[in-house]
């Protein structure tokens, strides 16, 4: 066994882990087991009813407020085990200090932290707060709700309905986002070339509305990833990254990071791929694993998501990986998804069959790797018939997507 994020070892009952009943009440949860080494090697407590009686009294003497916790006696090996739930009422503090996990160790939590729990325990977002700034325009914002929802002017009562304002509290902190003028980092763009010691452009937009950061980031992707090539008498725009995932990215970054940190969406981009990094991990509740599918929708900024969605800027909430992962849905180049405990990052590949046309992409999807197909089989499964089909397969191979098995009646095609 091994200590990870949520299971901590302890050879006997000191004060110290408090500290990590506070990290886990406070967070995700987890297990600390009594009697066992750091190494994990099991060496038993000398009474481990009385010493789950110990523990059962520090925790109940010195933690507030109370978290939900079970602990169990190993009578086989003389181990007590002591499993914490993530608690509501946050923080949870052990002699006035809130503490968190990082990695294998129980450390405090700074200020910032100590500010985010005790919302959370509220059952309050950082963007439900009142704005600073009460003087605020919303020009493109009302631009954006004429075109998209149908309004006549944005007056006070659809700011209500949109929750960026109150009676009691004024405009929002998720108001001040969407405002003209604003304090809050915005869109830090680079792009490189042949290292990344060498800059080409470097633009930052900041202090502005969200929306507008956002057009203007896509503005910077269409000057380097989209161009039309003339076929015949008709021009075809094509891009080398689909929009609709570099414009989802930073939609998702937006609607999903934290706010009250002072650093910007970095975007960095380079021939064969951009990278996008914002502020904030996952939110507590969602694994990483239930992030990549979208099986689970945890908004960070729930205010903001909701503007976004009614402006048809995101289509459904929640679905923003896999609206990502469904535009590579013709490349053989995918996505990635890092994921880190303060920032997640997106890698957006050039993908690999930008020249492909509509039928060929057709055909392409249902080739496998594996499995080599006839042109029968192909057939089958597309809407062409079997003179199209074999066009459109000499083109494939033509442009290096497509490899020939076999000869004659066996013949068979493969990606």
């Amino acid at each position: 066994m091994k200590e990870t994020k949520k299971l901590e070892f302890k050879s006997d009952i000191t004060n110290t882990f408090l500290k990590t009943v506070s990290a886990f009440a406070n967070y995700e949860g987890g297990q600390i087991r009594f009697g066992v080494a750091d190494n994990g090697e099991v060496i038993g407590l000398k009474d481990p009813v009385q010493s789950c009686l110990d523990i059962e009294n520090k925790i109940n003497d010195t933690i507030r407020p109370q978290p939900q916790y079970e602990l169990v006696v190993q009578e086989s090996d003389k181990t007590v085990i002591l499993t914490v739930e993530a608690g509501r009422n946050k923080p949870y503090t052990y002699k006035s200090k809130a503490y968190r996990r990082n990695d294998t160790a129980t450390i405090e939590v700074d200020e910032l932290e100590l500010t985010r729990l005790i919302l959370q325990g509220k059952n309050i977002n950082y963007e439900e707060l009142p704005a600073d700034n009460q003087e605020l325009s919303f020009k493109i914002l009302e631009k954006r709700a004429k075109q998209e929802i149908g309004i006549k002017s944005l007056n006070k009562d659809v700011l209500k309905t949109l929750n960026l304002y109150s009676d009691s509290d004024g405009y929002k902190q998720a108001a001040a986002l969407l405002a003209d003028e604003n304090e809050f980092p915005g869109i830090d763009i680079a792009r490189f070339g042949e290292s990344i010691s060498i800059i080409l452009k470097r633009v930052t937009f900041e202090h502005e509305s969200v929306l507008e950061e956002l057009e203007k980031a896509v503005r910077i992707y269409r000057d380097y990833y989209q161009y039309e090539e003339i076929q015949g008498i008709e021009r075809k725009k094509v891009e080398k990254i689909p929009e609709e995932a570099f414009r989802e990215t930073i939609a998702n970054a937006l609607i999903h990071r934290t706010w009250d940190v002072n650093a910007q969406i970095r975007v960095m981009m380079f021939d064969d791929r951009i990278e996008i990094s914002s502020p904030g991990g996952l939110p507590t509740g969602i694994s990483e694993e239930e992030y990549l599918k979208g099986n689970v929708s945890i908004l960070r900024n729930p205010i903001l998501g909701n503007v976004f969605y009614r402006l048809h800027i995101v289509e459904i909430l929640g679905t923003g990986i896999v609206r990502i992962q469904e535009a590579y849905k013709y490349s053989d180049k995918k996505p990635v998804f890092e994921i880190f405990d303060n920032s997640i990052k997106v890698i957006l590949p050039v993908i690999g069959n930008a020249d492909l046309t509509e039928d060929e992409k057709v055909v392409y999807e249902v080739l496998s790797k594996t499995m080599p197909k006839s042109i029968s089989e192909i057939t089958d499964m597309t809407p062409f018939g079997k003179s199209k089909v074999t066009t459109l397969l000499k083109n494939l191979i033509r442009k290096n997507y497509v490899s020939v098995t076999g000869n004659g009646r066996g013949t068979k095609y493969k990606l």
